[in-house]
């Protein structure tokens, strides 16, 4: 019996280990958020134009606009391709 309570302990003591590690694998929330040019889907893009043709978000009418942008983590926007930084704004 005491094989028994052994085995289930360390299985028991396993498991929550096993929790608080993968806890630690979601990225930290971002410090700043870039505008990222030139990789918004048609309908897509986060707010206005930066060439001013409108100013809402979901107007784009084309896919990969230099125009048209998304935010993204910081640092993150030059590693797609076709990905252009217009702006850093500070994340709340």
């Amino acid at each position: 019996m005491k094989k028994n309570h052994t085995i289930m302990s360390s299985t028991i003591a396993g498991i929550i280990v096993l929790g608080a590690t993968t806890a630690h694998a979601v990225p930290d929330q971002p410090k700043n958020w870039e505008k990222c040019g030139g990789i918004a889907k048609a309908g897509q893009n986060d707010c206005g134009a930066l060439d001013g043709k409108h100013s809402c978000s979901g107007m784009s009418t084309e896919d990969n606009s230099p125009n048209e942008w998304v935010y993204m983590p910081e640092g993150t926007c030059t590693k797609i391709t076709g990905g252009v930084v217009a702006g850093v704004k500070p994340a709340k």
